[in-house]
């Protein structure tokens, strides 16, 4: 059956794959903020994959951002399958001693606050949809400590907790579940983290070697398509964390 999916940060890195993987005979709204270009990339790609897609702007780091994002999409569909909570960010490495309030309210608006308020938003279209599910992203960095992205797991760390929460509030119509990615060498990697720290991530990683955005893209096509799993963070980290 055809689903329609809403991929939040889906111009680049994790989402983006996750959209291709998703594409066919799947209709997928490619949410970005200032990436339009390579949204767009991303929608042509789903369409050659034999689905059909299209791309909406917000900037999720404030209410009115969620809101204009939802109302997008509930302009064009009046039920909707799949969320995937994916947009986010480190923001910037910072100490603890260093940290100032606003930068901790960028950080966690990116991650978490548009996390909830997305989920809160489009719970109405999703209980509309066939078998319907939300998906969200955390990171290893909730699970180990991150020295200078602290904030970023604490971040990462609620959304963890707010998985398990919302999957037993929107049960049984919906199912919530999360994927915490290890290190994945993406954008994000490329704009905040020095080859020799991803040398050392490698290194202290047991599998030897760094993970892939397909392969997390295939963990999130996992929990869509596995209707007996709610409440459940899947960690992808080729043993950084183990438990």
């Amino acid at each position: 059956m055809s689903k329609k999916l809403l991929i939040t940060g889906a111009s680049t890195g994790i989402g983006a794959d996750t959209a291709i993987e998703f594409a066919e005979g799947n209709f997928i709204f490619v949410h970005y903020n200032s990436s339009e270009d390579a949204a767009r990339k991303v929608a042509e790609r789903v369409r050659e994959r034999g689905g059909d897609a299209v791309t909406v702007q917000a900037d999720l780091t404030s209410e009115a951002g969620c809101k204009k994002l939802y109302a997008e999409v509930a302009d064009r569909t009046d039920a909707l399958d799949v969320l995937v909570n994916n947009a986010g960010g480190l923001v910037r490495r910072e100490t603890v001693d260093r940290v100032g309030w606003d930068s901790m309210l960028e950080i966690f608006s990116l991650n978490t606050f548009s996390v909830v308020m997305m989920t809160r938003l489009c719970i109405p279209l999703l209980r509309k949809g066939h078998d319907s599910c939300i998906v969200n992203l955390t990171s290893v960095a909730m699970r180990t400590g991150a020295p200078t992205a602290t904030i970023y797991g604490a971040s990462k760390g609620a959304v963890d907790s707010f998985t398990r929460g919302a999957a037993k509030e929107l049960a049984p119509d919906i199912r919530v579940n999360a994927v915490a990615p290890g290190v994945i060498p993406t954008p994000f990697h490329e704009k905040y983290t020095p080859p020799e720290r991803m040398e050392q991530f490698r290194e202290s990683t047991p599998v030897k070697h760094h993970g892939s955005v397909n392969q997390i893209a295939c963990t999130i096509r996992f929990l869509v398509e596995n209707d007996y799993i709610t409440g459940e963070t899947i960690d992808v980290n080729g043993g950084l964390f183990m438990r």
